[in-house]
């Protein structure tokens, strides 16, 4: 078995996933970098001190999820941490060139386009439970394994339903509902897994400037990575079912 923890990072070879795993690596993690495109996720991870790892890991295509769960069995042997950070937010946002003002008003309930929300829930959260499927056995071998799922504040429903919460218009059928329904699966897990050395979280990095919201965010990614940094070290008995954020502490779902 592989001497060092191992920790998986999915969509890794940039914005918050990649300082994750630059912060794991720190740690002295052997960190895996997951990542669609295999040549970005090495790029990546050459550029991390430390022991950086590309593995070609498409979440919404089962082959490349098995091969990822296969290899890392074969070469390492162990799997401590899984920090489930892959997400995409749009996609005729990206094609028009819209800025998130602009793309709103398409996104609403009675005009967003199916086959958009259909491809967002399809990374979102099927990929998150596919995922979780075939490394949950890597998991469970562990002395204290961590799963850490990267939501985002706009999937708790009791905050979007205030009426002072300035991103509540932001709710909408794709990627808000996505993260809604991630923190489900993020309970799901957590209830599974109760009595078990694995730990499952969810967090919100905050408004994080990165290429999900076309950089128009608000937060570093520094400040967006610290609470999934945090939550990864976390021993067995550390906290399970949560879903929290760096500065704000515990948020409703």
């Amino acid at each position: 078995m592989h001497p060092k923890l191992v920790a998986l990072v999915t969509g890794a070879n940039q914005g918050i996933g990649l300082q994750i795993a630059k912060k794991l690596a720190a740690k002295d993690f052997t960190v895996l970098l997951g990542s669609r495109n295999l040549a970005r996720g090495v790029e990546a991870a050459a550029a991390i001190p430390g022991d950086a790892r590309a593995v070609q890991l498409d979440v919404t295509d089962r082959v490349s999820i098995a091969e990822a769960a296969n290899r890392i069995r074969a070469e390492l042997g162990r799997l401590d941490v899984l920090v489930q950070n892959a997400a995409i937010s749009n996609i005729r946002k990206t094609q028009l060139g819209l800025s998130l003002a602009e793309y709103a008003p398409m996104n609403v309930a009675s005009k967003v386009s199916l086959d958009e929300v259909k491809a967002i829930w399809e990374t979102n959260v099927f990929g998150v439970l596919a995922v979780y499927q075939a490394m949950v056995p890597l998991l469970r071998e562990a002395s204290a394994g961590r799963i850490v799922n990267v939501s985002s504040g706009v999937g708790s429903l009791t905050r979007t339903m205030d009426p002072s919460n300035s991103y509540r218009r932001m709710f909408t059928p794709g990627y808000s509902a996505s993260k809604a329904a991630m923190n489900a699966m993020t309970v799901a897990m957590a209830i599974e897994l109760e009595g078990t050395n694995v730990r499952v979280n969810a967090v919100s990095p905050g408004f994080t400037k990165t290429n999900l919201n076309g950089y128009e965010g608000t937060e570093s990614v520094e400040q967006g990575a610290l609470e999934a940094v945090r939550l990864a070290l976390i021993g067995p008995d550390g906290p399970s079912g949560g879903f929290t954020h760096a500065t704000l502490g515990c948020l409703p779902w």
